[in-house]
């Protein structure tokens, strides 16, 4: 089956980003900008795209690689597959693993962007990946097919309180960002607050800010919104867009945030503006009731529809590797 499948090399392709955000399941983690980021951070990045004999696309594919004794392999937010390309999951992926052409000792992780298709399932199944689900592979989805009306009648009494509360006090502002400047500032401003509640609470989450500031700030798919206290920015929201599913990704407030509201406020903002751009679902990006019980209830708070997300799927050549990979993830994360 792979052999009837051409993979192409698309690096050095301009068009990449308007291809891939043709297709129903791009994402931010498929994009130049993304995988621009991870070569900042030490992985080798490139982009292939698989084609069909008479060169109609079938999928893209951002692949991160590590070389070593072991080397790695990451695709993230991927495989992207085409309509034509769902019905040749399973020998699309035959392709992607010859061109890729893992050793025994290697490991390949796919890190599907929620939600996989049944036929991309099929076809890591077929071919012997191993899903390893842990906490952080759960979320809370909004459903927004749903008017806004109804959206905020659903949540707790004393969320609604505090967004009536924001929306009435006239000290407070929210700003989606467009301006280049404008959003260079705001992400100088985020990387700040987001420094002070690392050191705060002790945690960290993998964000490599200054590596990533650049990149932030000219990504059409990113939004920046500013919560404001006369004109001063307590709060920062990024979240990142897909066409049908909106993502919460990175936060920061400061200790007047709290006081105000000014998160409850933001979330809000966003879910109306999600609404409005015709998004069916706002993701809050994750929750870790167990390890993170007060952002759990924040968000909870909104809508009580936690649900699993797609897991990493782990693949090697020897059965051994993978299951022992597998087992180890599973048992780092949990």
């Amino acid at each position: 089956m792979a052999a009837q499948i051409a993979v192409i090399d698309r690096s050095k392709a301009a068009d990449w980003d308007e291809v891939v955000w043709r297709q129903e399941n791009a994402n931010i983690y498929a994009s130049r900008n993304w995988g621009a980021y991870k070569s900042r951070l030490g992985w080798s990045v490139r982009q292939i795209a698989l084609c069909a004999e008479n060169g109609e696309d079938l999928a893209y594919v951002q692949c991160q690689e590590r070389p070593g004794l072991v080397r790695r392999i990451l695709v993230q937010g991927g495989p992207i597959l085409t309509v034509r390309g769902r019905a040749k999951a399973e020998a699309v992926l035959a392709a992607i693993l010859d061109h890729l052409a893992p050793r025994p000792t290697d490991l390949l992780a796919i890190r599907p962007y929620r939600f996989l298709d049944p036929e991309g399932m099929t076809a890591l199944l077929a071919h012997r990946f191993l899903p390893v689900v842990t906490r952080q592979n759960h979320t809370i989805d909004v459903d927004l097919s749903r008017d806004t009306k109804t959206i905020l009648s659903g949540a707790d009494p004393t969320w609604r309180q505090r967004v009536r509360k924001a929306q009435g006090n006239a000290d407070l502002t929210a700003a989606f960002l467009t301006n280049p400047d404008e959003r260079f500032r705001a992400f100088e401003t985020f990387e700040r607050m987001h420094a002070a509640l690392q050191e705060r609470k002790g945690f960290v989450d993998g964000l490599n800010a200054a590596a990533y500031r650049d990149l932030a700030v000219a990504d059409p798919r990113l939004v920046f919104l500013e919560i404001r206290e006369r004109g001063e920015p307590i709060h920062v929201r990024l979240v990142h867009t897909a066409r049908e599913r909106w993502t919460d990704f990175f936060a920061a407030s400061n200790e007047r945030a709290r006081s105000t509201g000014a998160a409850t406020f933001a979330v809000w903002q966003v879910v109306e503006r999600a609404h409005a751009e015709g998004a069916r679902v706002f993701d809050f990006g994750g929750v870790d009731p167990a390890g993170n019980r007060g952002v759990f209830e924040f968000k909870r708070a909104l809508s009580r529809n936690v649900v699993q997300g797609d897991p990493l799927w782990i693949y090697a050549r020897n059965p051994f590797v993978r299951r022992a990979a597998a087992t180890a993830l599973f048992l780092r994360q949990n």
